[in-house]
């Protein structure tokens, strides 16, 4: 049996290449996993209590785009964050927002743009679904940069204009993973202009966007709206992983211009496995809730306190603006994370697995992403445990 050609060049997925790289050695002392984006902090405590009374929704199929309840509190969501007002017709809930973020390259990337094989722009590191995606539909991933030159976020505007003109969808993250940056309100629409020139589709991944330092992050939809562009234009991916501390959940939404909605709603029709009713009933409860957010945010707030005293004297790592991980400059992001573990063991992950070597450069490989989950004394350990070994 022969496999589709343009997926033998995918390197393996970031965790197996990890444990290849430390699992044949000892740790250096009692192991703390700084890895995994897997949030720690407690969910709301009745999160059980809407499961248990829901209980009988798992007797039925659920609805394949999202009950009207929940596409409602989706709505009302986005209408309280951002100002925008989107109708329940063009929301879709989501098994989990990479579910979304590939199937929705599927249902809307074209085979062809202008008459040629379509492009595929994703920042460089990335979250892996972007490229897996672009090479599924059969386009060309084109990744762009995002470095300390460019305030970690990719410049879209320095990609040559042929390739542009190829471009069918592009990814954007922000606050960005790994590095946290946000894109400000001017990143945003000279990048909706950019797309309106072009003509190409933003699917702008928003999943960090409840944790930050002070000021809210603007979003995407929201300035393409203060622009007046093409509802079209934009595609938004949100979840409650991250926002409220439910990965398990399984439960996001995307949104966007209503021809987009029903392309991607139809795909869902046949390929796509919906959301419990039981889960639904918990994720409708959940986006209308806010006082669980603010607590969890100030949790984190707190982190990059002790991040910011931990590596006060360490030029380049302070705390991010927003998200959960810390992005940290080191000479080789492989051999860093090994002597970490063995040395410490603290357990990192290496840049270079979260991002592509292309034009003979990986953006990653200087860097190792430490992700601030676990309770705040377990994680500040960690920290300093981390700066004594490479920061010495």
């Amino acid at each position: 049996m022969t496999y589709p050609e343009r997926f033998s060049n995918l390197p393996e997925y970031a965790f197996p290449r990890l444990r290849s790289l430390l699992d044949a050695h000892a740790p250096g002392g009692e192991p703390i996993a700084m890895t995994i984006g897997e949030p720690q902090h407690p969910f709301p405590a009745w999160v059980g209590e809407v499961l248990v009374d829901s209980v009988a929704g798992f007797a039925k199929y659920p609805p394949n785009e999202g009950g009207p309840e929940l596409l409602a509190s989706i709505s009302g969501w986005i209408a309280r964050r951002y100002g925008v007002s989107v109708s329940e017709d063009r929301i879709m809930a989501l098994n989990g927002t990479r579910e979304g973020l590939f199937n929705a390259c599927i249902a809307l990337c074209p085979e062809t743009k202008n008459g040629k094989q379509p492009v595929v722009l994703t920042p460089n590191p990335f979250y892996q679904v972007y490229a897996v995606a672009a090479l599924t539909v059969g386009a060309e991933p084109v990744y762009v940069p995002a470095t300390r030159e460019t305030g970690f976020l990719p410049d879209y505007a320095s990609v040559p204009a042929e390739v542009l003109d190829r471009t069918a969808i592009l990814y954007i993250c922000s606050p960005s993973n790994p590095q946290g940056a946000i894109a400000t309100r001017d990143y945003w629409a000279d990048l909706i202009r950019l797309a309106e020139k072009h003509d190409f589709k933003i699917f702008a991944d928003e999943c960090y966007s409840e944790i930050y330092r002070d000021t809210p992050p603007p979003g995407a939809l929201q300035v393409a709206q203060e622009l007046g562009a093409d509802p079209e234009r934009v595609v938004i991916f949100h979840s409650l992983s991250k926002r409220s501390n439910l990965p398990g959940l399984r439960s996001g939404f995307v949104a966007g211009g209503l021809e987009s909605l029903r392309r991607i709603r139809q795909l869902r029709a046949y390929a796509g496995a919906p959301l419990p009713l039981p889960l639904q009933r918990v994720a409708e409860r959940v986006w209308a809730d806010e006082d669980h957010v603010i607590e969890n945010r100030r949790l984190y707030v707190e982190k990059f306190d002790i991040a910011d005293q931990v590596f006060a004297e360490i030029d380049g790592c302070a705390a991010p603006q927003a998200g959960f991980f810390l992005w940290l400059p080191v000479e080789d992001g492989e051999a860093a994370a090994l002597k970490l573990w063995t040395e410490t063991g603290v357990r990192v992950l290496p840049g270079a697995y979260l991002s592509r070597t292309a034009g003979g450069t990986n953006p990653g490989a200087g860097f190792i992403r430490v992700a601030m989950v676990a309770p705040k004394e377990e994680m500040q350990r960690g920290l300093i445990r981390l700066r004594d070994c490479l920061y010495p």
